[in-house]
């Protein structure tokens, strides 16, 4: 019994991790797991996450110069220096006396532990941290950027893969219908109700429909390896598309309500206006750089020529000290650091204003491409519907010869064109609705 129930949780156990396994890798996806699946996987936005935790370190290493540094020193020593036989004072000394001098050999160990402390930096170790701190900010906007390019990225494919399968599909139907239409042709013929003009125009027909179901299969297989990349997935994944194109009607505001949103939420705004304040800080940084600076040094140890001596308080030897630093003359390095920093607020600043026009002339265009894909949609249901009556009275007309085949061919080709309209205005308009919230720092694929 005890075994069965073992046997029994290990299945249990097997089948979950199985069933996850699935989920993760089906073939089949909606646009949402797309997303999520693109984002838990794609290079791009882990590349973005580790600049961020760079620039975590980043700040760890600039918040040091606010703590004490210590260290511990040790030496040893082995010297020789006959520098006082140099000294111009022996001349007067007595030969009988310089003769006994004489330089020698000598250790000397140490060890000590070294302190230092900045006290004063007008301003400069503060300034530092604020700058990494922004820097910082400035990193996670950077994933946020990452993760809303790669979802459009995303759901561009996605919508591609579903618009190739449609077309396939709706050139697959015409093809079909063609075919019908060449056995007809055949049937009338050898009834003598038809030409042999009209067979072969019918062949001819079906014959020039095969490239296009080739080409349609193709572009199934590029619009799918294109999502398998995005999803990091092998490149002939039988990935399929669950889904529709997107018809809900825009309702998320005009222009300057979408330019609002965008201005706070959209990842490159963020970020250049984190470039400003970086900009400014640095000024501030370049405005401190030559004023006056108070550090503090201190060392504990032991000196002695011989080990034994080395664990002796007689030996112990230490210093404290506190150093001003106060530049006169820097060459203007001070200047030029400053003419620096200047500059670059102003290029931030200009670069921010400049990108919110672009944003703002993007969601305009958007929203004029939403409109026309809304009127092409229309356009193209009513177009439909009236070349599928054309058709259906050609072939009608075709049966009784009061139409040629030419007649069957137009009436086909316009309903074709008719339904590839509204297959491209419905890819365009899902597309579309898409990019515009995304320009405007919003989730694409809602």
């Amino acid at each position: 019994m005890r075994r069965a129930s073992v046997y029994l949780a290990l299945t249990i156990f097997l089948g979950v991790g199985a069933a996850g396994a699935t989920a993760e890798d089906q073939a089949e996806v909606t646009l949402a797991e797309a997303v999520r699946l693109a984002l838990d996987r794609h290079p791009d936005v882990e590349k973005a996450r580790a600049a961020a935790d760079a620039f975590k370190g980043k700040v760890r290493e600039v918040k040091a110069q606010a703590y004490p540094e210590i260290k511990i020193v040790s030496a040893a020593n082995r010297v020789r220096d006959p520098a006082f036989l140099n000294s111009p004072s022996l001349d007067k000394f007595p030969p009988e006396l310089l003769g006994v001098l004489e330089v020698v050999g000598a250790n000397l160990f140490d060890y000590s532990i070294n302190v230092k402390q900045t006290l004063y930096s007008a301003g400069k170790v503060k300034t530092g941290l604020k700058i990494a701190s922004v820097e910082a900010e400035g990193a996670l906007a950077d994933i946020d950027r990452a993760e809303q390019d790669l979802a459009m990225a995303v759901v561009r494919a996605f919508y591609d893969l579903i618009w190739s399968e449609r077309y396939r599909d709706q050139v697959a139907e015409t093809q079909q219908q063609k075919i019908r239409h060449l056995e007809q042709a055949r049937v009338l013929y050898r009834n003598g109700a038809a030409t042999e003009v009209d067979v072969l125009r019918s062949e001819v027909n079906v014959a020039n429909g095969q490239p296009d179901l080739v080409r349609a299969e193709n572009s199934i297989r590029q619009a799918r390896a294109l999502l398998n990349f995005y999803l990091v997935r092998s490149i002939d994944f039988p990935t399929r598309a669950s889904g529709e194109f997107q018809e809900k009607p825009w309702t998320e505001g005009d222009l300057d309500t979408l330019m609002k949103e965008a201005q706070r939420r959209r990842p490159e705004l963020q970020r250049l206006r984190i470039a400003e304040r970086s900009a400014g800080l640095q000024l501030s940084l370049a405005h401190a750089e030559s004023r006056l600076k108070l550090d503090f040094n201190g060392a504990y140890g032991i000196a002695s020529r011989l080990p034994s001596n080395l664990a002796s308080d007689r030996f112990t030897r230490w210093s404290t000290g506190v150093t001003m630093t106060l530049p006169v003359f820097d060459g203007f390095k001070r200047s030029g650091l400053v003419w620096q920093a200047t500059a670059a607020s102003r290029q931030a600043r200009l670069e921010r204003e400049r990108t919110e026009q672009q944003v703002r002339l993007a969601l305009q265009q958007g929203l004029d491409e939403l409109t026309a894909a809304t009127e092409t949609i229309a356009a193209a249901r009513a177009n439909i519907s009236q070349a599928e009556r054309v058709l259906a009275m050609m072939q009608n007309n075709y049966k009784y010869g009061a139409a040629t085949t030419l007649d069957i061919v137009d009436a086909q080709t316009a309903l074709s064109v008719a339904r590839t309209n509204l297959l491209r205005g419905l890819h365009d308009y899902s597309v579309t609705h898409a990019n515009l919230r995304w320009t405007a720092g919003l989730r694409p694929w809602e």
